[in-house]
């Protein structure tokens, strides 16, 4: 079957030119879509075509639907991948697209919003036999009574999610009876603003979790394959800094057994593209907290540890390819880490816009820069403050790390402050050394030495 010819890229930033390096070894043309904020960005230079869609607002540009149609539409793309963020995961765009002719890189619309809907995601996970945490059947009823009833059952701490919140948003952890009821009505109302959905969902807190989670690619044929895991646990106020795959003391037995499971629930619910399914993990046991149906940022780490490009996969089962191996053929080999390079001061974390006077990217064995920076280029204030992405490989965990550190003493951004700096922080932590930090190691290791 053959490929597109011509891809529309409905996103910015270093997936926008991710997606391009991908068409273009696949022959694929490229047209981006940018604001005017973004109109000297790299891979809007790079493309075969770019549209200019509207001012540097997200939601006048990147978020306007119908100019994005209609960008697809001037340029006679055939289909639209839409990265990650913005509206990746977006169902009602997903839908838009496919009812204007193009065909969506991602899943169908239904499945988005079944998996964007934290209770219906659950549910559908729990009836394929996916570990899920304890917690409520669904979404929390409206009796005060029945809500102390289900946490007295579940046990205290317990966190009260709300059923379409996402990000680290729409969350709020409770640990007595007291306090339960009020943040329950709390967590409505946030949600109902944040996410025109009030629906919550309440589970036990785990108190010392590692996030773990498990790529998948599956195709319109019923095949699906995991490639393995990722330990995203160093985050700072739930947004992920550093990941690394595979995640260190997983047992190779439980990777097996869970990835074929999450495999098993994409093949049930129809699913198609690349997906992320993601656990919290205490005790040897996973627990299902959300699936992402879209490309991730952290995909680098999986494509060096299997050797599988997971977007150009995304654009062959888009078009309509089968899976060309099967599970039985991934290889997991080596180890590999990805730093997230944001344009912030390394210790308020506040963001740090501006124009780069000098940019030097790092290299040797191992090394991989996945960045649309370069000097010169001025990092606008209106989007994400990643700007860039450092991936060490090595046969072990030690040389990937080692190699790593080595690009983090390599690389120059001047003008603007960056992460680079906590980064090499915790490459000489001792406990991020020994692996299998919590969610919580980076918070507690910043309090305890706040200046890096």
């Amino acid at each position: 079957m053959a490929l597109f010819e011509k891809v529309l890229i409905a996103n910015r930033g270093e997936i926008a030119l991710r997606i391009q390096w991908a068409c273009r070894e696949l022959g694929i043309k490229t047209v981006v879509v940018h604001s005017t904020a973004d109109t000297e960005a790299k891979y809007v230079r790079l493309a075969d075509e770019s549209v200019c869609i509207g001012p540097p607002a997200s939601k006048e540009s990147y978020l306007n639907v119908p100019a994005i149609i209609a960008a697809a539409e001037v340029t006679d793309a055939e289909a639209i991948h839409p990265g990650y963020g913005f509206l990746a995961e977006n169902a009602d765009f997903a839908e838009r697209v496919e009812q204007s002719g193009f065909r969506f890189i991602g899943p169908t619309p239904d499945v988005i919003r079944l998996m964007g809907d934290k209770v219906s995601a659950k549910k559908a996970m729990r009836a394929a036999g996916v570990p899920c945490v304890p917690g409520s059947e669904g979404a929390l009823p409206d009796d005060p009574k029945e809500i102390v009833r289900t946490a007295r059952a579940v046990g205290y701490p317990v966190i009260i999610k709300a059923a379409g919140g996402g990000g680290g948003r729409g969350m709020r952890v409770v640990h007595t009876e007291a306090a339960l009821v009020n943040a329950v009505n709390t967590t409505r109302a946030e949600a109902a603003a944040a996410f025109s959905n009030p629906e919550v969902y309440l589970e036990k807190f785990l108190e010392n979790p590692r996030h773990i989670e498990f790529q998948i690619l599956a195709d319109h044929y019923g095949n699906v394959v995991h490639l393995g895991e990722r330990d995203c646990s160093m985050q700072r106020r739930h947004q992920k800094v550093l990941e690394e795959a595979p995640a260190p003391g997983i047992a190779l037995r439980l990777r097996d057994k869970i990835g074929q499971r999450c495999a098993d629930a994409c093949k049930k619910m129809g699913y198609r593209g690349a997906g992320t399914i993601e656990f919290l993990y205490e005790n040897g046991e996973f627990y299902f907290i959300e699936m992402n149906t879209r490309i991730q940022v952290e995909h680098p780490v999986t494509e060096m540890i299997t050797g599988i490009d997971i977007v150009q996969q995304q654009i062959r089962i888009a078009s309509g390819e089968k899976l060309s191996f099967r599970q039985k053929d991934i290889a997991f080999r080596g180890h590999a880490m990805e730093c997230r390079i944001n344009a912030e001061d390394p210790f308020l974390f506040t963001p740090s816009p501006g124009r780069i006077l000098s940019w030097h990217a790092p290299g040797g064995p191992g090394i991989r820069v996945d960045s649309h920076a370069y000097a010169n280029y001025t990092v606008p204030p209106f989007y994400d403050s990643m700007i860039g992405k450092i991936i060490s490989f090595g046969d072990t965990r030690a040389q990937a790390m080692a190699r790593m550190e080595i690009a983090l003493s390599e690389m120059v951004v001047e003008g603007i402050l960056t992460t680079v700096p906590l980064h090499r922080r915790i490459m000489r932590d001792s406990h991020f050394q020994d692996g299998g930090t919590s969610i919580h190691y980076l918070e507690s290791m910043l309090e305890r030495e706040p200046k890096l």
